[in-house]
């Protein structure tokens, strides 16, 4: 039976939900680490629908200034994803890539911020692909931007689109692990109502 809004799901359909998430973070994770060229793995990652304002609080709060990859997710699946970048993660890419770190995201030139769209997009091609292969749908990506903003601002872009359907999203958080060191990392994917219909009885969970 399709369900209308997030709050519907099933404990099956959640606890289906999660376990694409875990999948898709773990090769998150391995694509991060050859494109750093450093051991990189993540934590068991936390999966769970969540309202916006929720989500906010969980990245952080509203007024916390953060980068976030914003890509357009289209095809058999229409919606958002967007990766969070914090201060910490960033540092990460930073000083792996170019051999540098920064103390506020107003430190970030053109090579910096190119260089942090190229790790999001891998992030979620990657996640996206782990996606697409086990429910066995095609998904297209736009060009990804990136945007430095405050998190309330940021997590506007997927409620202004999906908000009059649906007031929540899938959460995925977890920290990488990089020489002993935590560092945090938050994905958020919003696919509309039909998309989640759809991908739900593509993953053999939900009735035609």
């Amino acid at each position: 039976m399709e369900i209308k809004n997030y709050d519907e799901l099933t404990s099956l359909e959640i606890d289906t939900l999660r376990e694409i998430g875990s999948i898709g973070t773990g090769n998150a994770a391995s694509a991060l680490s050859a494109m750093l060229g450093r051991s990189i793995r993540i934590t068991l990652p936390e999966v769970r629908i969540m309202g916006y304002n929720e989500a906010i609080e969980w990245i952080g709060g509203p007024e916390a200034i953060t980068a976030g990859v914003l890509v357009g997710i289209s095809g058999q699946i229409n919606g958002i994803m967007l990766a969070v970048q914090s201060l910490e993660f960033v540092n990460l890419v930073l000083n792996s890539t170019l051999e540098e770190n920064i103390q506020s995201y107003e430190e970030l030139h053109d090579l910096e911020r190119s260089a942090l769209v190229e790790i999001g997009n891998i992030m979620i091609s990657t996640f996206i692909n782990a996606l697409s292969g086990l429910a066995d749908v095609s998904i297209e990506l736009t060009v990804p931007s990136l945007t430095v903003d405050m998190q309330g601002a940021i997590l506007a872009v997927p409620m202004a689109a999906y908000g009059g359907q649906t007031d929540y999203l899938m959460t995925i958080g977890g920290n990488f692990i990089c020489d002993g060191e935590e560092v945090p990392c938050r994905l958020l994917l919003s696919p509309d109502i039909r998309s989640l219909n759809f991908l739900l009885r593509k993953l053999g969970v939900m009735d035609d």
